[in-house]
């Protein structure tokens, strides 16, 4: 048995002991490699000769602490894009189901990092007008019709056309990943897919409302999706630490920058992205109408 067996072996028969115990751990095994002489109440832990004395040092930093606490788990270079939006849908399933009324608008606020704030109400059943930064009227398909909004034309302003609600709850989306995937692919324009399903995610996450379990489907629907990439170390646009996700763009330009959706380590609920942050998101009775601190 050689030394990567001895701590294959170790790794798979040893528990976690307690996480305090970490850190002199990992001092110990960083003073080695750095070929500093450890203190003399230590030196009982390298006096086993070189071969043990590695498979020890590295079973002690395997074994001391879940993975998330020695740098292989959430939060870090090696965080794994899969598990962080698995857990991304965990955390929206603990989400109250509280469906909102018809008559009732989504009010979202979005922060950007030159601190320039957007708010915007939108209707929930699509019927009737939100308001865009509290002067600019969204008008709702009312009985089918909408005012014009086409290209300038003298001769339609203030005319109608057809139309069909827009609502900004989707109460009737999947709620499984597999058939989320599915309505997914549905949406994007053939020239890209895989960028297109990434905006349509960040679409419905952002200034869009789903109910808990259609919102977990999003996020398990996104982890299927390959090429995804962790990122440690982001912060949304309003400054807020957490895991960033890379959307892949394949055929991008050189240089192009890719989308990156934003978690929070912690509790892993859907920030925004490292260029906008949505901090708040609920339903109101009136357009116009902010929540309540």
């Amino acid at each position: 048995m050689d030394e990567l067996d001895l701590i294959r072996e170790r790794a798979d028969t040893v528990g976690f002991a307690p996480a305090e115990h970490l850190t002199p751990a990992r001092e110990r095994l960083l003073a080695a490699a750095r070929g500093e002489r450890p203190h003399r109440s230590r030196r009982w832990f390298w006096v086993a000769g070189a071969s043990i004395g590695l498979a020890a040092a590295i079973t002690a930093v395997v074994t001391l602490a879940p993975a998330e606490q020695v740098g292989i788990g959430v939060g870090v270079a090696n965080a794994d894009p899969v598990r962080v939006l698995t857990e991304a849908a965990s955390a929206a399933l603990k989400e109250p189901v509280k469906p909102p009324r018809p008559d009732q608008f989504l009010y979202v606020k979005t922060e950007y990092p030159d601190h320039h704030t957007r708010e915007i109400w939108l209707s929930v059943d699509g019927t009737r007008d939100g308001l865009l930064a509290r002067d600019t009227p969204l008008p709702g398909c009312h009985d089918g019709k909408e005012p014009y909004s086409g290209p300038y034309d003298p001769a339609k302003k203030g005319t109608l056309e057809d139309c069909r609600p827009s609502p900004a709850y989707h109460a009737d989306l999947p709620t499984t990943a597999d058939a989320m995937l599915a309505y997914l692919n549905t949406r994007p324009s053939a020239k890209d897919s895989t960028n297109s399903m990434g905006k349509t995610v960040l679409t419905l996450a952002d200034e869009q409302a789903l109910p808990p379990a259609a919102y977990a489907a999003l996020f398990e629907a996104a982890a299927k999706v390959p090429g995804l990439k962790a990122l440690d170390h982001v912060t949304d646009g309003a400054g807020r630490p957490g895991i960033g996700i890379t959307w892949p763009q394949p055929g991008s330009r050189p240089g192009t920058q890719p989308l990156v959706l934003v978690f929070d380590t912690t509790t892993h609920q859907f920030l925004g992205t490292q260029d906008s942050a949505v901090t708040v998101k609920t339903f109101v009775d009136e357009a116009g109408q902010r929540p309540s601190s």
